[in-house]
């Protein structure tokens, strides 16, 4: 006689704030970076300080980007200039509305905050270890955030995110008239752009992990949970 097969447990995993504003960004990084690529093809040249043109000193001094990869998909500073800041705003007040549900909602509270010993070095090391070894959480494990997500998501929603609007608003002419301690702040507009770009790539870096971690565990559920909140948790190893 055949043995039944266990059914698979199917859990509400993201609620639907979290799928909307995830599919959202998503969208709006990408037009936000590959128009923000487009805008420094005008001028591939990195400084610090106030000031920055082609006889100065450049820390950072690049080639122009492919237009494979920028929006539009030809060299158009006013076209990139319109897409960057037509999304701009759009992620800006996105962005504040799920810092506040995270916050008010309990999702900081409930999903994102560390527990008591989860900060612990031994504890960090054996989640960077079973990354390293590509051993994916199973079972009731499956359906918390490990260490190390915690930890990327927070500093991605409360640290580098808004650290790309700040600068963003620190690199507008406007700002030295209306907010000029924003300016100061990062050091005058050209450091605040070397920012912005550091930043920026930091997020695209993050994003590729992500794609691979997905990939990795197992892409059609980890997409189906973001797209239905629906979530078949893996099997607890025996």
């Amino acid at each position: 006689m055949e043995r039944a097969l266990p059914q698979r447990k199917t859990v509400l995993r993201h609620r639907l704030p979290v799928r909307l504003w995830h599919w959202l960004n998503a969208l709006l990084l990408y037009v936000l970076f590959t128009s923000g690529l487009g805008i420094f093809n005008a001028h591939p040249r990195l400084y610090w300080g106030q000031y920055g043109a082609n006889y100065d000193h450049a820390w950072l001094v690049l080639e122009r980007f492919g237009s494979w990869i920028t929006l539009p998909a030809h060299y158009d500073l006013a076209m990139s200039r319109h897409w960057h800041l037509s999304a701009a705003p759009i992620f800006a007040f996105a962005l504040l509305f799920y810092m506040l549900w995270s916050l008010f909602g309990g999702h900081l509270g409930r999903d994102l905050a560390f527990r008591r010993g989860e900060l612990a070095p031994r504890h960090v090391w054996q989640d960077i270890r079973d990354h390293a070894r590509l051993r994916f959480p199973a079972g009731e494990a499956a359906l918390r955030y490990n260490v190390l997500q915690k930890a990327s998501y927070i500093a991605v929603i409360f640290v580098a995110l808004p650290l790309m609007i700040l600068t963003g608003l620190a690199m507008s002419p406007g700002m030295n008239a209306a907010w000029p301690w924003l300016v100061d702040l990062f050091g005058g507009r050209q450091s605040a752009r070397s920012i912005h770009f550091i930043a920026a790539f930091a997020l695209a870096a993050f994003f590729l992990v992500h794609m691979l971690m997905v990939l990795l565990a197992g892409p059609l559920n980890e997409i189906r949970s973001m797209i239905s909140g629906r979530y078949r948790v893996p099997e607890a190893r025996r």
